[in-house]
């Protein structure tokens, strides 16, 4: 296993961390509880591979993820860091602090090294400033109570809110999205990294997205890699900037793929990764000609999200991503996915949409043409 440097911490971390937001789940009666039967042997697996660093949050795994943590972990709390996450429900200390212990006690752990406020924006970020006890200070007092190392933060904003918050001298490390489809954050990897913060890749694979084959993304280079997901890995990994690409892994062979992959150095030649760059941009190029998501067609009446079915379409068009992407859409059919969607035969062909978008595309004959190659 490759370590890093931890940012301003000193700590030494594997290049590869356990995301344990997909672990292996059962229902127990009536209800998805984490299989801990699976769970726990594969996170000790992982520590026995050399990962020292597992991530959690209070809501993963239908609440029960920090609980298989703490579990997985006993006996090998002095291996492994622990990270995890307050949602900060409201700007409260005290109602901040409680979520903490709660945190602490599922877990069954007297200390957190990495705590989270997680998926901060900007905005609500700088209404807790000067509060006599909010979450800023409440995160302070339990630094200062050893009740957690160290003070982090994970980001879904607008990738240019970003550097205020690191300027904020708050936080010593930073949990962001980065990956072949998204590097919005590229820039803010290095300013991060300058900074002194440590830094977290979250969806490396795409949220599972480049998991699926696709020629498209597995020819960008020569020699081919194996597998998409390892392409993905491998971008991310080449980054110099990233310390940590947090993977959730589902069972061994996952998690033995990946640790493989994680225990190689010089991942990509300079030219690789101007090859890779260049052809992914021009692929998200091609993405905009289909939808750029600029999100003006909404909402729409009969609650189609449409640019999240036109994304979907993407996957399969441009990148090759079918298998996923067909999946994807499928979940919303069946109103299973994460993004909430009515699916595209809903489309009455009212034409609010195509009034409303500034690339004047034919929304709803696009609609139809999803659905049609979306579903069997």
């Amino acid at each position: 296993m490759v370590y890093n440097t931890f940012g301003n911490t000193g700590y030494k971390v594997s290049a590869l961390g356990f995301g344990a937001m997909r672990l292996p789940m059962i229902e127990v009666k009536g209800e998805q509880v984490v299989d801990e039967d699976k769970a726990v042997p594969l996170m000790r697996r992982a520590i026995e591979l050399g990962v020292n660093y597992i991530d959690s949050a209070p809501y993963y795994c239908e609440k029960h993820s920090e609980a298989a943590v703490g579990k997985a972990i006993k006996g090998f709390r002095d291996k492994v860091y622990i990270s995890t996450k307050n949602p900060i429900e409201n700007s409260s200390g005290d109602d901040w602090m409680k979520r903490l212990e709660n945190s602490l006690q599922k877990m069954d752990v007297d200390y957190i090294d990495f705590y989270h406020f997680w998926g901060i924006k900007l905005e609500s970020f700088k209404s807790w400033q000067g509060l006599e006890y909010g979450p800023i200070e409440a995160a302070r007092k339990a630094k200062e109570q050893g009740l957690i190392k160290h003070i982090s933060f994970s980001f879904h904003d607008d990738a240019k809110n970003m550097p205020e918050i690191i300027d904020s001298g708050l936080f010593e490390s930073v949990l962001l999205q980065y990956n072949l489809l998204d590097r919005s954050n590229e820039d803010n990897i290095i300013y991060a990294r300058s900074k002194g913060l440590g830094v977290v890749v979250m969806g490396p694979i795409g949220g599972g997205r480049l998991g699926a084959p696709s020629q498209v993304i597995q020819g960008l280079l020569e020699k081919k890699p194996k597998s998409t997901a390892e392409m993905a890995m491998r971008f991310v990994l080449a980054n110099p900037n990233v310390d940590i690409s947090l993977s959730g892994m589902e069972n061994i062979a996952m998690l033995e793929e990946n640790v493989e992959i994680a225990s190689r150095t010089g991942h990509l030649t300079e030219d690789e990764k101007a090859r890779v760059v260049e052809m992914m941009t021009e692929n998200s190029r091609l993405a905009e000609l289909y939808c750029t998501g600029c999100n003006y067609c909404l909402p729409c009446p009969q609650n189609i999200n449409i640019p999240h079915i036109f994304g979907i379409m993407n996957n399969h068009k441009v990148y090759e991503l079918t298998e996923h992407a067909k999946k994807q859409y499928a979940e919303v059919v069946n109103g299973t996915g994460w993004i909430k969607s009515a699916d595209a035969t809903k489309c009455t062909d009212c034409g609010v949409c195509e009034a409303k978008c500034p690339q004047n595309l034919p929304i709803t004959k696009q609609l139809k043409e999803t659905h049609a190659v979306m579903t069997p």
